[in-house]
């Protein structure tokens, strides 16, 4: 019988990524900062992978990390069958053409002493032995994929808006054909009139090209749009991961709750009577995180517990992964049943 499973292009199994803190006269190692603590998840090849959180809660570390521009200090990355965080520099240098970035800064990204085809052409130059005709058709090919005018190629990034100057970054991360693209908050920077039009040609290339994109993001409303799932991070661990639909409808981590709680209703009834959930207190320092769950010290959910043990991300809907002990059989409240009561425990939980 085959295999009808979908072929996942990306496998992130258990990724750490702790700063070391050097103290005192002689700077000795005293801590570390975990600014990702743990993480795991699957990227299936085409699709769209959305991973929001609020800001320093580790989404960039992780983009980074996975592309090894930071050595992670444990866990595997496996793109496209290969460990990235053990290859050698040499055999990472080859593997570089298949996965690629879309900086947040397009002007800090961007070399201003560089001409537009020089930037888009210095992958090429780096990965190819082209001819410098061929190696010219390509850029002016990336140029139309990305909508820049061909007469623009001997400008310099100062002469650009800053949605032109993110189209120019996008094409350079094409420019070797890649399979996979990081794109750490691409539209952040823009603006909002701008960044529909950035988001629509990202889904425009991922249709063309059969791209695989980790979108990483903290604007809920364009990763609703853009994303097949969604990975909600906090303090460096992955709280839910879900179909993009399902979470926006019904979110079951509590954090995932009160983020999508945070995100403006279109129509004004429904603002007026919309119920905001204000989380208590201040978020951990990640070089202190708590003893149990990471979300324990601010969730109005938590019971005993969630202070003495992390919860690990499991399966508790089909698709559907949460790391809270709500959903876990040795919480009393989950029952036999799990899943079903512990949704009645939440929900008696919101009414106290």
């Amino acid at each position: 019988m085959l295999d009808q499973s979908p072929e996942k292009l990306v496998q992130v199994k258990d990724l750490k990524m702790y700063f070391p803190i050097h103290t005192g006269l002689f700077r000795s190692h005293t801590g570390d900062v975990k600014a990702v603590d743990g993480v795991s998840f699957d990227i299936i090849k085409g699709e769209t992978l959305g991973l929001v959180g609020e800001s320093g809660c580790g989404k960039s570390t992780v983009g980074r990390a996975l592309l090894r521009l930071y050595d992670p200090t444990a866990g595997q990355v496996i793109i496209d069958g290969e460990d990235i965080a053990t290859l050698s520099p040499e055999a990472l240098r080859k593997k570089r053409p298949q996965m690629q970035m879309v900086f947040q800064d397009p002007q800090a990204s961007l070399n201003p002493r560089m001409t537009l085809a020089a930037i888009i052409g210095e992958p090429l130059e780096e990965h190819t032995n082209w001819t410098r005709d061929r190696k010219t058709e390509r850029i002016y090919e990336l140029m139309d994929a990305v909508g820049l005018n061909r007469r623009f190629a001997n400008r310099f990034p100062h002469e650009f808006s800053g949605g032109q100057r993110q189209r120019i970054g996008i094409a350079r991360a094409l420019a070797l054909n890649p399979k996979f693209i990081v794109c750490d908050e691409p539209i952040a920077a823009l603006d909002v009139s701008i960044q529909a039009q950035v988001v629509n040609l990202l889904e425009d290339l991922q249709a063309k090209f059969g791209l695989t994109y980790l979108f990483i993001s903290h604007d809920l409303s364009m990763v609703r749009h853009i994303a097949d799932r969604v990975a909600v991070m906090y303090l460096g661990r992955i709280a839910e991961l879900s179909p993009r639909d399902a979470l926006f409808a019904r979110p079951l981590h509590p954090y995932a709750e009160a983020l999508l709680s945070a995100v403006p209703e279109p129509d004004p009834n429904l603002e007026a009577t919309r119920q905001r959930i204000i989380l208590q207190g201040d978020v951990p320092s990640p070089a202190n995180p708590p003893k149990g769950c990471n979300f324990c010290t601010r969730c109005p959910k938590a019971f005993d517990l969630c202070h003495a043990e992390k919860p690990q991300l499991q399966e508790v809907e089909p698709g559907r992964l949460v790391a809270c002990h709500l959903f876990t059989p040795n919480n009393p409240a989950a029952g036999s049943t799990g899943g079903a009561e512990a949704t009645e425990h939440n929900q008696q939980g919101e009414t106290r």
